[in-house]
């Protein structure tokens, strides 16, 4: 084999295995990532829409009754996740308790609300953006997207806020 293909054959297999090792390095911190994310989602108390709506009942006549202990929530990310068809519907907000109670009263996404008043089974999880490790709602919300499969096979119409 003359040296100038030896040389390139050289130059080609260094460059795979570079190629190779970036992949693969790409691929372990994504794996870590949704790892971190689930996590998360685990230490997250889990509620059903009827016990949601029944703290969000009282924090609304606590806070007519006392101003002062307005709770409005906090900011992170909500999943969602619709036990019957196996879907999850992943959002964010600012005041979370005012987001989530949105989707199960029919002023958020429509899908989920119908399934809902459908009789389908749904939990909720809230994540706080405090402590999650993520610097911003944003990158929060794609990464748990991103994990939960939610905009391919979820309610989910994007893949998250870019902002």
């Amino acid at each position: 084999m003359p040296k100038e293909l030896k040389g390139a054959l050289l130059i080609v297999g260094a460059i795979f295995i570079l190629w190779l090792l970036l992949k693969l390095s790409s691929w372990r911190k994504r794996r870590r990532s949704k790892r971190h994310i689930r996590n998360l989602a685990k230490r997250a108390l889990e509620l059903t829409p009827d016990q949601f709506l029944a703290i969000r009942q009282g924090q609304m006549e606590q806070s007519r009754k006392h101003p002062e202990l307005s709770m409005k929530g906090f900011a992170g990310v909500y999943i969602l996740y619709n036990k019957t068809k196996n879907m999850y519907y992943v959002g964010q907000g600012k005041q979370l308790f005012s987001r989530v109670n949105s989707h199960f009263t029919g002023k958020g996404n429509g899908d989920v609300y119908a399934d809902y008043k459908y009789g389908d089974v749904f939990t909720i999880k809230l994540l706080p953006l405090d402590g999650s490790g993520c610097a911003t709602l944003n990158e929060l919300e794609r990464k748990t997207i991103k994990t939960y499969n939610a905009f391919a096979s979820g309610y989910n119409k994007t893949r998250g806020n870019r902002g």
